[in-house]
């Protein structure tokens, strides 16, 4: 008898699917139990329930997909989301649908159509709105809602949701952005992995922003969106991608101004460590009335026998968008090498048009032959007549290793440092695979520039040009930081900023602290045409402010991509190494050092639930190991040459210029491992990014914060999901509904406890 009532309970249970746009609660149509009769019984009185049909058990609808269009106007924000939703059972449903209001704004109107019809949605404050999600959780078991628990509410009944058929659903609302030291924030909601069984087939977001002000800087650190700037007064944004489980929600970020250069700022800072910054600095497009940085670029292409073909075509075709490109102030050369090395000019030229159209005709002329004389290309490219009041940028292409003149490694790059008196930097692109990455990341790294390895499946002329097209147009040369006496900063990346480029933008992220007076000036320094150029700004950085939990990983991974960098180049320190694994554990970040994490046994976390159990003990260390991909990736970081080093190369600096959360999971799509009979999982997907640090996932619905490892000493308090205790919890500190939502089984630090959530 009990077995049967336990089937019939869950039977009995509606199904709750989570979204972009907020939340179904769905039930077989004529089923009268629904947990908003617990929240809100005098809107759904309750009545005795009328089991389903037999067929029917808990399931969550599908998104076919979901499209959301974005108009900014300055402060104002209109969206529109158009989703269609499936109902793959024979039953026809009704429920309610759910949206949790953006906690960033006030709303100023709610519309929504179903089917074609308007109807009525109700507004719920975050008091209700919180009572109705702890019902569905006493009720489902699923914490999973609980993220939404400090929003308010908007509330719609939808029927018929018939079966086998689509359900289209068009939401809009517009709201207030917050502004902050003239930096705008707008998040779309969509963290959606925790409550999805199936992944959204198609997601696109697109955002049009407008402002009266000059836009300076735009820019999205969560996820790895297209920003197309129209203008000193609009941009356009687009994020799209197809059968996905998002984890976290969509950030957008601009900043206007009147200065010159805008300087946006965000921080990060808990209760118990010092702060993270993020800087944006941009010069945004076409600023009226502001100077020209002219300057002296070389381009060098290796025409060697290993370039004929595709190789070749498409890289003179990139070479003649640049020099199609140059502005009328600049002054240029083309070194074209092979057994030797052969300029177009005896020097820098300016860039008029006979001198242009005779570039064009050196570049078409451009043949295969020979071998690969880097050494005699550097050496004429180093040469040139610079002026110290122009930046002075060298291109180089290759596709091989040096064969003639000086082939090996650490000769060159004395010849390189030696030569280069006069700052110039030297950007590199590697074509193919049979390179010494070696040699080109260290010439990059000497001449403070960045390189770019161009596969054999990737288009040379796309790369090239759209590499050109941001370097075009220097704002700022020899660009520096400092910050007034009220902050103390370090471990700042990147390390040298280099320059600024106008329509596109520095971003800059480091640790804190402060002394007393949260508002501190920002100074930018650097030359315009040979002239010493200060900006000072102020901006807040946060005494005790976790909301933006993005910037720690981001600042780990680039910390990490820079000291896997000085590991690859310069030979394994153990400090490096050591330093390289805390941050990777701490914020979850794949490494070749800790590609693989062997978490705690699942039995470990099977406890009886009674109440005179002593508290947990603190788990030992997360231990970590090399698997076959940790092996092959920690191999490649040794390697001087090949494909192996080429990859290596590109993730690693991937990782120390991560400008959004998307770009620090390198190697992660190599990662995977089988689960207990669901398919594959991504092992790099079992950890979240909760306040600012990882919280991994173990075994297969058990999730412990990276934090815990570190208390020795901290009290545990065990407590019970679902208990009085439990919802006690959640009301008098709030924040903790970002770790409850994880699951039924969570460990986390908070305020100096550690608490123990069982079943």
């Amino acid at each position: 008898m009990k077995n049967l009532i336990l089937v019939l309970l869950f039977c009995l249970l509606p199904a709750v699917y989570t979204h972009a746009g907020g939340l179904m609660v769905v039930a077989p149509e004529g089923s009268n139990w629904h947990p908003l009769v617990l929240a809100e019984p005098e809107i759904w009185p309750p009545r005795r329930p009328i089991p389903p049909p037999p067929d029917f058990t808990p399931f969550q609808l599908e998104v076919k997909s979901e499209k959301a269009e974005v108009k900014i106007d300055g402060q104002t924000a209109l969206t529109a989301i158009d989703q269609v939703f499936y109902n793959p059972s024979g039953t026809r449903l009704e429920g309610y649908f759910l949206f949790p209001v953006p906690t960033a704004g006030v709303i100023a109107n709610f519309s929504m159509f179903i089917n074609g019809k308007e109807v009525t949605a109700e507004l719920l404050d975050a008091k209700k709105a919180r009572q109705i999600y702890e019902d569905i959780v006493r009720q489902m078991r699923d914490p999973a809602l609980l993220e939404y628990s400090k929003s308010d509410l908007f509330k719609v009944r939808v029927f018929p949701i018939e079966p086998r058929a689509d359900l289209r659903i068009k939401i809009s609302y517009s709201e207030i952005l917050t502004r902050e030291d003239g930096t705008t924030e707008y998040v779309y909601p969509l963290n959606t992995d925790k409550h999805a069984a199936k992944p959204i087939h198609n997601l696109s977001l697109d955002i049009d922003l407008q402002s009266t002000e000059n836009l300076k800087t735009v820019y999205c650190p969560t996820h790895e969106a297209e920003i197309v700037r129209k203008g000193d007064h609009e941009a356009r944004i687009g994020y799209e991608a197809k059968d996905v489980k998002p984890n976290s929600d969509f950030k957008l970020y601009f900043g206007t101004g009147k200065t010159e250069i805008g300087v946006s700022g965000l921080s990060y800072k808990g209760n118990r460590e010092d702060g993270f910054f993020l800087l944006s600095i941009s010069p945004g497009i076409e600023e009226e009335n502001a100077p020209v940085v002219a300057k002296d670029i070389t381009f060098v292409l290796d025409v060697s026998g290993s370039m004929a073909g595709e190789k070749l075509d498409k890289a003179k075709e990139a070479l003649a968008f640049c020099v199609n490109n140059l502005n009328s102030a600049d002054r240029f050369n083309l070194v074209r090498f092979s057994t030797e090395a052969r300029t177009l000019f005896d020097d820098l030229e300016t860039a008029s048009k006979p001198n242009v159209q005779e570039a064009l005709s050196f570049i078409e002329d451009l043949k295969p032959i020979g071998g690969t004389n880097i050494d005699e290309a550097l050496e004429k490219a180093l040469s040139a007549k610079t002026r110290p009041d122009r930046p002075y940028f060298v291109v180089f292409i290759t596709d091989g290793k040096p064969t003639v003149g000086i082939t090996e490694e650490d000769a060159l790059l004395k010849k390189v440092k030696q030569s280069n008196t006069n700052n110039i930097r030297i950007f590199t692109f590697g074509i193919g695979e049979d390179l010494n990455t070696h040699l080109l990341d260290k010439i990059t790294e000497a001449t403070r520039a960045f390189r770019s390895y161009i596969l054999p499946s990737e288009d040379i002329e796309v790369k090239i040009s759209n590499f050109y097209t941001k370097i075009n147009s220097p704002a700022l040369t020899d660009v520096k930081l400092s910050f007034g006496r009220s902050v103390s900063v370090y471990e700042v990346y990147p390390q040298d900023l280099g320059d600024l480029f106008r329509g596109s933008a520095l971003t800059v992220m480091g640790r804190y602290k402060t002394y007393g007076n949260p508002k501190a000036s920002v100074i930018l320094e650097g030359k315009v045409n040979g002239v010493q150029k200060r900006y000072t700004y102020d901006l807040t950085f946060a005494d005790n402010d976790t909301k933006n939990e993005f910037i720690p990983p981001l600042w780990a991974a680039r910390a990490i991509g820079y000291y896997l960098d000085q590991i690859r180049l310069h030979g394994e320190d153990k400090e490096l190494v050591t330093q390289v694994v805390e941050l990777a554990k701490k914020y979850g970040i794949v490494t070749p050092y800790t590609s693989y994490l062997i978490m705690e046994d699942e039995d470990q976390w099977v406890r009886p639930p009674h109440p005179t159990d002593p508290p947990r003990p603190i788990p030992r260390p997360m231990p970590f190991e090399r698997n076959d991909m940790g092996s092959t990736d920690y191999n490649n970081m040794k390697q001087r040459e090949g494909a192996g080093s080429v990859r290596s190369s590109t993730e690693v600096q991937g990782l120390s210029k991560a400008e959004n959360i998307d770009q620090t999971r390198q190697g992660q799509d190599r990662m995977s491992s089988a689960d207990d009979g669901t398919g594959n999982n991504m092992v790099a997907n079992q950890y979240r990014n909760i306040q600012g640090r990882a919280v991994y996932q173990t075994g297969a619905s058990n999730w412990i914060d990276s934090e815990v490892y570190n208390q020795t000493s901290a009290k545990t308090n065990r407590v019970q999901f679902a208990s009085e205790e439990y919802f006690e919890l959640l009301k008098n500190h709030p924040d903790v509904s970002d770790f409850l939502s994880l699951g039924r089984n969570v460990q986390f630090y908070y305020k100096g406890n550690v608490y123990e959530i069982y079943e």
